[in-house]
């Protein structure tokens, strides 16, 4: 909603490499409700539940679908026979309530009444804030709810049709007060049926989302942009052609982004983004882009070497990933991932440069994927090897080496006669500490050499120490600078911790095993 009045607070900086939990805030706040016995919104979650958030080392959260839902897209959505045996799979003792509408059919940007509305996300950002914990939340340029607000005051902000039009393509047009407007889409997809389409090139649209986005900014410290490249210039004339005309002068994002960051300097723009779109979208201003890339090769178990070629882009463009391995619109890591996958999975995702995400249920193991038009999670029981391997995992992960310090690919080798090297990779963290990750992305057990960028550690004594598996090693640094020897089993990893041996330490067996 643009104009909308609000307190000007600065934006509370994210480190370099931030690591961000994704809540799905409808549930999430059903299920704090139903264990407290009354409904929560989100100024009355209990002060433990954002400690627990900030003690698990997260420096961003981002509260996903605050924003108004549409009684209108309810209505499509309960009518919708496929979208209803979705829902039904995920949650079989469905009731009509618990259907609450997408989140990504905005009827306006202010906060929803079942949340308290703005005064309540005002009580939560504080006390996130309190915790060191920035706040994200959503913004969706492509398409709003056919309630909302702009339909029928400002029509000239959408993509209009004709009656021919309508009587044509039932499917992908409808009337709506006295005009016949697009459905939104995505240029490879059917149209959305409960979405009307943004004219990325109105220039009093774009005008409207600069009002809007700062109105969000006052309200939080960065935005997760839906679909980010629907409206690149030219995604948004290939997808609409003619019928939207030529664009602008000036592209869509650097437009917005910078009129944005002229009021609310330092805000956080994170791209939801496919297509080999990211450093497009990283040039135009945004900070952070999804590196899905990434995620299907540890998903669907490309080789190694892919992997690692995909790590050795430039250090610039890996820096402004995002790097997941789960979020809302992916299947459940823990139902597409056997238990050791999953683990070396994590490590390899987590301990990335760049934003790391965390979706809410994937440390205790959340199998379901909810549809994000329900308002409840299915009743599931906790994974307690799972949750205890995140713990670990996440308090390693505490040290500022991974938000402040350098990230950097190593060279890892293998030796003749040795395949099973060739699933082995790995990179180290330079900052307050040293850190060494080694993951075999394989299903059989592996060995080889690896060599860090650290020259100054030679002939040095060293631990390595691993707190994710309670093991220790000694070792000289002339082997980490000229190739470590590690055996690791299928799906193994070792996150070492590198720091000078003590005396009484020293000699030249593991610590631990």
């Amino acid at each position: 909603m643009e104009g909308q009045p609000s307190g000007r607070t600065d934006a509370r900086r994210a480190p370099a490499h931030p690591l961000l939990l994704e809540i799905d805030t409808w549930p999430w706040l059903s299920g704090l409700s139903a264990a407290a016995g009354r409904e929560l919104d989100l100024a009355t979650v209990p002060p433990h539940v954002w400690d627990q958030v900030a003690d698990g080392g997260y420096d961003l959260v981002w509260l996903m679908g605050v924003w108004q839902r549409s009684p209108a897209g309810v209505a499509v959505a309960r009518a919708d026979t496929g979208l209803v045996a979705s829902f039904r799979a995920a949650l079989p003792d469905l009731a009509d309530a618990d259907v609450v509408g997408s989140p990504y059919c905005v009827r306006d940007y202010v906060v929803d009444d079942r949340f308290g509305g703005p005064a309540a996300l005002a009580v939560a950002r504080a006390e996130l804030r309190a915790r060191g914990v920035g706040l994200v939340l959503d913004f969706v340029p492509n398409h709003v709810a056919p309630d909302h607000p702009w339909v029928s005051s400002h029509p000239e902000r959408f993509v209009l049709g004709s009656a021919e039009d309508l009587a044509q393509d039932p499917s992908g047009y409808v009337e709506l007060a006295g005009h016949v407007v697009a459905l939104g889409r995505d240029p490879y997809f059917p149209p959305w049926p409960d979405v009307v389409q943004l004219d990325a090139f109105s220039p009093d649209l774009r005008a409207a989302v600069v009002g809007t986005l700062r109105d969000i900014a006052g309200q939080c410290d960065g935005v997760r942009c839906d679909m980010a490249m629907l409206v690149m210039d030219d995604v948004f004339a290939g997808t609409w052609g003619d019928r939207v005309g030529e664009p602008p002068p000036r592209p869509y994002w650097p437009e917005v982004v910078e009129a944005v960051r002229e009021t609310h300097p330092g805000f956080l723009f994170l791209a939801e983004a496919y297509w080999d779109r990211e450093a497009a979208l990283q040039d135009q201003g945004f900070d952070h882009c999804y590196d899905k890339r990434l995620y299907d090769r540890l998903v669907d178990g490309a080789p190694a070497a892919d992997v690692a070629a995909h790590l050795a882009a430039e250090p610039a463009y890996q820096r402004r990933l995002v790097r997941f391995l789960e979020n809302h619109d992916e299947p459940r890591a823990a139902a597409v991932l056997d238990p050791a996958r999953h683990r070396a999975a994590a490590v390899a995702t987590l301990t990335q440069c760049g934003l790391r995400l965390v979706h809410d249920g994937q440390t205790v193991g959340r199998r379901t994927r909810l549809p994000v038009f329900l308002g409840r999670y299915p009743d599931e029981p906790v994974d307690a090897e799972l949750e205890t391997f995140y713990r670990r995992l996440l308090g390693a992960l505490l040290d500022p080496t991974f938000r402040t310090g350098s990230w950097q690919l190593c060279r890892t080798t293998g030796w003749e006669g040795n395949p099973a090297a060739a699933q082995v990779v790995s990179w180290c963290w330079s900052g307050d500490a040293r850190w060494l990750v080694v993951v075999n992305l394989g299903e059989v057990p592996a060995a080889a050499h690896v060599a860090t960028p650290w020259p100054d550690l030679r002939s040095a004594r060293l631990l390595l120490h691993d707190p994710t598996q309670a093991a220790a090693y000694e070792r000289s640094g002339d082997d980490l600078v000229d190739g470590l020897y590690v055996e690791l089993p299928a799906w193994g990893w070792h996150l070492f911790r590198v720091s000078a041996a003590l005396e009484e330490d020293t000699d030249d067996t593991p610590a631990h095993r």
